[in-house]
């Protein structure tokens, strides 16, 4: 079975405490919300202590359009990039030994909080030495589910190309996407839950020459599950300053009663 073999996380450069993210939120929804206070306890029951994004706090409460946006998303997803792969090839935590790049057959970029042709991993490649002849195979579009879904590809990468190593490069900076004139229920509520991060994950076949010094996670099996009509559940609506965030309240429910049983059927 493929194997899992190293995994690495970078942090964007600026910490955000739960409270100031709280304060931000007020100053800019409390003229069109009479509840505000309550709407707030959103922040509360997420039970979480901070976050790390791409811009000073100060920068999200200032107009920003489309182009900007998506700069910003370029440069951070290719910097950081470049230090989440570095950092899973060099793992000394999982590895015997460095991975060099030109060992690497295939990348699968995730993403979906920003566009970029040619795509990020495209450009990654012109800053690391990767082979000339390694398989890119960028994914946007699915949200929350992407990085799972990349690994689930790997895995099926890996077991048609049992010799091969994969890297799995999953990229989202919900932050950069954020609309300070959006005042709808789903965007606060996605303001006390997502920020900014960037994980790799090195996965190898079962002839892969690629050696570790420590019991790694296999991956057993994938599957997938399609619920039809549910494009209003979560998303972007894309207008002219960037992306607007689609949040059903109704999330919870298909969780606890669609998505559950039908994990457990698979």
């Amino acid at each position: 079975m493929p194997k899992i073999v190293s995994v690495s996380t970078v942090l964007p450069p600026h910490e955000v405490k739960q409270e100031q993210a709280v304060e931000l939120t007020r100053s800019l929804f409390s003229q069109r919300f009479k509840d505000i206070e309550r709407l707030l306890k959103v922040f509360q029951n997420g039970d979480i202590e901070k976050r790390d994004v791409c811009m000073p706090i100060e920068w999200y409460g200032q107009a920003h359009d489309f182009e900007e946006r998506n700069e910003l998303y370029i440069h951070h997803a290719v910097n950081l990039g470049v230090d989440a792969v570095k950092a899973c090839l060099q793992n000394p935590r999982t590895l015997e030994k460095p991975v060099d790049p030109s060992e690497i057959d295939a990348i699968f970029f995730i993403s979906s909080t920003g566009i970029s042709t040619p795509s990020i991993d495209a450009r990654i490649m012109n800053l690391i030495p990767f082979r000339d002849d390694t398989r890119r195979i960028p994914i946007w579009g699915l949200g929350c589910a992407g990085g799972a879904a990349g690994v689930s590809r790997a895995f099926e990468y890996c077991k048609a190309f049992p010799k091969s190593n994969v890297l799995v490069l999953s990229v989202e900076f919900c932050s950069l996407t954020f609309q300070k004139d959006d005042y709808s229920k789903s965007n606060l509520v996605g303001v006390s839950l997502f920020s900014d991060g960037v994980a790799c994950a090195l996965i190898t076949g079962d002839q892969s020459e690629i050696t570790v010094n420590r019991t790694v996670p296999a991956i057993i099996g994938t599957t997938s599950k399609l619920m039809p009509a549910s494009e209003d559940v979560m998303g972007w609506d894309i207008k002219n300053n960037g992306l607007y965030v689609v949040f059903s309240k109704s999330i919870p429910a298909i969780i606890t009663n669609w998505l559950g049983p039908s994990s457990m059927s698979s």
